[in-house]
């Protein structure tokens, strides 16, 4: 959308989303929702200004009063004092009308940008944005045999079960989250144990591609594993969680490994809050002191527990969380505090991110990035060849190579908690849920709250 002033000439031209070759950026300090935060403080500014000038017209019309009262001359005497403070009183008043009329343009600048937002997503709300883009993107669902980003993300806000509305069903609509633990019994969170295994010295690439290298190195051990990585970063040591994707177990899933299917849930419905307690036994374990600067990298359901950790108070009272990556992860519902830097990865071909029915906020410590590289071929597809962690390894090399602001200042934040990176200490865990209860109760049992839900 382009904004222009009422002589003709261009003014601020603002995107929503920037390109950078097959990188499509949103958020950031060069996204548009900055660019509409900074109109308006520009537009507070001037408002401001324009009322201490006020302030300063009203008293140089005092001043004016009380000459004219004591010499006996009308305002408009020529008389040299007089007319002096007579032209200043003009000049600030004309300089406060000035500074109001800009501020109205900006504000209808803001006003404009605005409208034509509600307006698109009344379109997406109506379902008319989702069957556009479920057309265009139906070719590539056709060769894939999945549908892509775009399309999950649509498909389920069109089903109205967007991010906020999946919180609600934890926090607000027990008598929802009781019928879904109903259908996925097995699923129930419990416990989580961390059996540390071995602690040894890696070369680490402090970079976004270094992070999910560690990803891919932590997921080739096996299931069930994490890694902490203590990093000197000149000035004392940094922390990095490194957390997998999902581990399939089928039929088997809500077991032992708090990685498979019913991680997913245990992520979504309930903020991970057993895995929070497990990284930070793991942390600790670690060697970290409390207060210790803390980045954690995630993968598809890994990336959902990242953000949930960064979100955590019971974190965020032990430790200064300050970058979050994830790849492939469903993550619009988790809000952080304004000083967590966070950079999302997402490719346009992969259905997994938009899970969660909604685009990610545009604020200026969240940076979202779509690749559109066409996926790799053959292999097992998986999820779909868009959600491979191959793709977003390559993604974020690009991503450290980019000249976008946003990208500048998200891969900056990053350096300046890990430092340029070399040889870390890597200790590596594996994570084990605890047994199932021997009996299974239902919902309507008041025990099932106690025992599960912990009496919510």
């Amino acid at each position: 959308m382009e904004l222009t002033d009422p002589s003709g000439q261009e003014g601020i031209r603002l995107h929503g989303a920037a390109r950078d070759g097959d990188l499509t950026i949103r958020g950031g300090i060069g996204g548009i929702g900055v660019q509409l935060d900074e109109l308006t403080a520009g537009a507070e500014k001037l408002e401001a200004l324009a009322s201490g000038l006020t302030a300063v017209e009203r008293e140089a019309g005092r001043v004016l009063d009380q000459l004219c009262w004591v010499d006996r001359q009308p305002p408009w005497s020529a008389s040299g004092h007089i007319a002096a403070v007579r032209e200043s009183q003009w000049r600030v008043q004309a300089g406060r009308a000035e500074l109001q009329r800009i501020s109205s343009q900006v504000r209808a600048c803001i006003r404009d940008y605005q409208d034509a937002e509600w307006r698109s997503n009344v379109g997406r709300s109506r379902g008319i944005t989702a069957m556009t883009q479920i057309g265009f993107s139906w070719g590539t669902m056709m060769d894939t045999g999945v549908p892509d980003r775009r399309v999950m993300e649509n498909i389920i806000a069109m089903m109205q079960l967007s991010a906020p509305q999946v919180q609600a069903v934890n926090s607000s609509a027990p008598f929802i989250r009781d019928g879904v633990m109903a259908l996925v019994a097995g699923f129930i969170p419990r416990p989580i144990g961390i059996q540390r295994e071995e602690t040894v010295a890696v070369e680490l690439d402090a970079s976004p591609a270094g992070l999910i290298a560690r990803i891919r190195e932590t997921e080739a051990r096996g299931p069930r594993f994490i890694e902490v990585l203590e990093v000197d970063n000149g000035g004392g040591e940094a922390y990095v969680v490194v957390l997998p994707g999902t581990q399939a177990e089928g039929r088997k899933a809500g077991g032992d490994n708090p990685f498979d299917e019913a991680g997913i849930l245990e992520a979504m419905l309930y903020n991970s809050e057993d895995m929070d307690q497990a990284l930070l036994a793991a942390l600790e374990q670690a060697g970290a002191e409390p207060g210790a600067p803390v980045v954690v990298a995630g993968y598809s359901q890994g990336g959902i527990h990242a953000m949930n950790f960064a979100a955590d108070a019971r974190v965020l009272q032990q430790y200064d969380v300050r970058y979050v990556l994830t790849a492939g992860s469903p993550v619009a519902g988790v809000r952080t505090d304004e000083d967590v830097e966070s950079l999302h990865l997402e490719h346009q071909a992969d259905w997994v991110p938009g899970a969660d029915g909604a685009a990610n906020p545009e604020t200026a410590n969240r940076v979202t990035v779509f690749t559109d590289t066409p996926p790799e071929a053959g292999g097992d597809k998986g999820l779909g060849p868009g959600h491979r962690l191959t793709g977003y390894e390559d993604a974020a090399r690009k991503v450290a190579a980019s000249e976008d602001p946003s990208l500048v200042h998200s891969t900056a934040a990053l350096g300046g908690v890990l430092g340029a990176g070399g040889i870390a200490r890597a200790t590596r865990f594996s994570l084990s849920r605890a047994k199932a209860p021997s009996t299974t109760l239902q919902p309507s049992d008041p025990r099932f709250h106690e025992r599960h839900l912990g009496g919510r």
